[in-house]
């Protein structure tokens, strides 16, 4: 089942973020995040605008997917939003990810979303997949921009319209 995020999700999503920053090249996070941390992060996502979801199963987050904000304030870029996911490494290779994101693209235009964008360490080959599979399209690459165990990394920008 996938629904909104609540507060008594943010452990959930803190463990799975985590997870994400050990494994390497899934985040450009270094170190693991703060349950402190992330509340302001939780708050700063408005429901009505910039949700949060989670994938839930038998009562356990599995994976959570976000909209956010991009470029804060300038208020001609409020119909795009960055999309991020991160999924359980228990719960990977069983849709998690694909029914997240795909959610997400069907909730964005009553949002007020027309454009949906993700962020893409070059070195991160699912996450490259399933942006490709569902329908989003390289366009752009900021060449070295990351530094992670001392390998330089390029940031993707994949993109749809929604």
């Amino acid at each position: 089942m996938i629904r909104l995020a609540t507060d008594s999700d943010l452990p959930a999503i803190v463990e799975i973020y985590n997870e994400a920053v050990a494994e390497r090249f899934a985040t450009a996070d270094l170190n693991p995040v703060t349950l402190e941390r992330r509340k302001q992060w939780f708050a700063e996502h408005d429901p009505a605008a910039f949700p949060i979801y989670v994938f839930e199963d038998e009562g356990v987050a599995r994976g959570w997917c976000s909209l956010s904000t991009y470029r804060a304030g300038r208020e001609a870029l409020l119909g795009s939003a960055e999309i991020s996911y991160y999924v359980a490494s228990n719960a990977r290779g069983r849709g998690v990810g694909s029914a997240l994101v795909r959610h997400a693209i069907l909730e964005a235009p009553g949002l007020g979303k027309r454009v949906l964008f993700a962020i893409l360490l070059e070195k991160n080959r699912a996450s490259i997949r399933l942006m490709e599979k569902c329908g989003f399209e390289l366009w752009g690459r900021l060449p070295d921009v990351a530094l992670i165990e001392g390998e330089l990394v390029s940031h993707l920008y994949y993109g749809r319209k929604v």
